[in-house]
């Protein structure tokens, strides 16, 4: 019988200008938590090294910004996870390219790659998703959709497991996400003491997102709005 892979211990976080601050912070709450139980190391990448701020174009004068510690073209070469953020900043083509290519570079040494709301998106460009199942944030879902069209993207799931790529709903989900990798990874005793810690009520089922029957009436809405624009 083989055994059980040792569990990663080295983890990275991707940023974008306008990244949603939850889909980073939410999972590295949890993660910092289990280093104080088991050794891990984190590295925040970027293009630059310049402070990744939060702020988008509806959301100026309130942000938060984070210091990388690697740049795309200087990443550690021991990066085993992949945690990829979503937030208004994956809209913007442009900025977000160096990103795509920098995923496509390095996938194929990673363990695992997670993704929170539309972080989806940003891998979907890759082409890594492509054949294989995926959600994103439902309130956006149709633009997710559009990002990889060869995509199983699954309209209901609060979060997806495909082989090594986690994918998981809109912003909060990604804490759902995380305790699950973690329960996966280090054992379901671990997880569940680390949330029960962190006062954190988790939802248990991967295949029940509460906010799906919400927000899909609300992307059908967006999606209309959107159409008539256009004509």
């Amino acid at each position: 019988m083989a055994s059980k892979p040792l569990p990663p211990k080295s983890y990275g976080v991707l940023l974008f200008p306008g990244f949603q601050s939850l889909d980073v912070f939410g999972p590295l709450d949890a993660l910092n938590i289990l280093s104080g139980q088991t050794p891990l190391s984190l590295s925040i990448l970027a293009r630059t090294l310049d402070p990744v701020s939060t702020a988008h174009i509806y959301q100026v004068n309130f942000s938060q910004s984070i210091v990388p510690t690697h740049t795309f073209s200087n990443p550690p070469t021991d990066l085993e996870v992949l945690l990829i953020p979503g937030g208004f900043g994956t809209r913007d083509e442009k900025e977000t390219e160096p990103v795509v290519e920098f995923i496509k570079s390095v996938y194929p040494r990673l363990r695992y790659v997670l993704t929170v709301c539309t972080g989806s998106a940003i891998l979907a460009r890759t082409g890594v998703l492509d054949g294989r199942r995926a959600t994103s944030n439902k309130k956006a879902f149709s633009w997710a959709k559009s990002q990889g069209p060869n995509v199983n993207w699954v309209a209901k799931a609060r979060w997806v497991v495909d082989g090594n790529i986690w994918t998981s709903s809109g912003i909060t989900a990604g804490m759902d996400l995380i305790y699950a990798f973690i329960g996966e990874m280090y054992g379901e005793k671990v997880a569940e003491e680390i949330a029960n810690g962190s006062e954190y009520e988790r939802h248990t089922d991967p295949d029940e997102d509460p906010f799906a029957e919400l927000f899909g009436a609300v992307d059908q809405m967006l999606r209309v709005i959107y159409r008539e624009e256009r004509e």
